[in-house]
């Protein structure tokens, strides 16, 4: 049986760590799932480009093909960039969108692997806030899906878990760790950068980790991120496969 390729879509940064950093998630996620033929294409600023992949895959006689936007949430990138850039698909292509990767219990987990790697400890979560900062959207949908994640981080067991943003909407990174200080049972406060990978944003919510005790890692290739790609990508085969049995 011949697998659908999966095509993980970045959207792309003039910063060279972000494309190094998706690059090295799509390895991890190849690596846990041998066979599986696993490409990576980008939105904007780095090659590939989407359509060029998507021309390649055409000339080598791929027929089908699941395309996984590498994206937290279902802002304008997931609603209109990556459709339009779709429709520009060769006809023999048959593609499959797979859903966004938040909101997930895997992303939460990546969120504490970060925070414990960063220097804290299980035993440090009661006394300890969080400042779950995001790039940033006017969506009201993904701001609503960062707040939630921010609560199920709570409900982990950390003191407080105040959602922030770069950009686009408030509280900004700096205001959240702030606020964190002046509440009750807070001994330390952590800056967790909920994004994939370095670039512009990413150091924005660095810099505004200025007053925090700890700043942790950007996502990135970890574990639970890999093993989310390809959860995503098995949701769209079966989704598929359900469709054309209902036929």
């Amino acid at each position: 049986m011949n697998h659908p390729v999966l095509l993980v879509i970045a959207h792309g940064s003039r910063d060279p760590r972000h494309a190094a950093t998706v690059q090295a998630l799509v390895r991890r996620a190849g690596a846990l799932r041998p066979g599986l033929r696993v490409e990576t294409a980008f939105l904007d600023f780095n090659l590939p480009s989407v359509t060029g992949v998507l021309d390649r895959l055409a000339a080598e006689g791929v027929r089908d093909v699941v395309a996984l936007p590498l994206l937290l949430t279902r802002a304008f990138h997931a609603k209109a960039d990556v459709p339009a850039v779709l429709r520009q698909a060769p006809a023999p292509l048959r593609i499959r969108r797979a859903e966004v990767l938040g909101p997930s219990p895997l992303l939460v987990a990546a969120v504490e692997r970060r925070l414990y790697e960063a220097g804290l400890a299980p035993g440090d979560k009661s006394t300890t806030g969080v400042v779950l900062a995001s790039a940033g959207s006017t969506d009201p949908e993904a701001i609503a899906v960062i707040a939630e994640t921010a609560r199920e981080l709570r409900r982990t067991g950390w003191c407080s878990v105040r959602p922030a943003f770069a950009s686009a909407a408030l509280p900004r990174t700096e205001d959240a760790v702030r606020a964190l200080r002046a509440e009750p049972g807070v001994r330390r406060v952590a800056v967790a950068p909920y994004v994939i990978a370095p670039g512009r944003l990413p150091d924005r919510i660095a810099a505004g980790a200025a007053e925090a005790d700890v700043l942790a890692d950007v996502l990135g290739p970890s574990p639970e991120l890999a093993r989310l790609l390809l959860a995503r990508y098995d949701g769209a085969v079966r989704a598929a496969a359900q469709v054309t049995a209902a036929v």
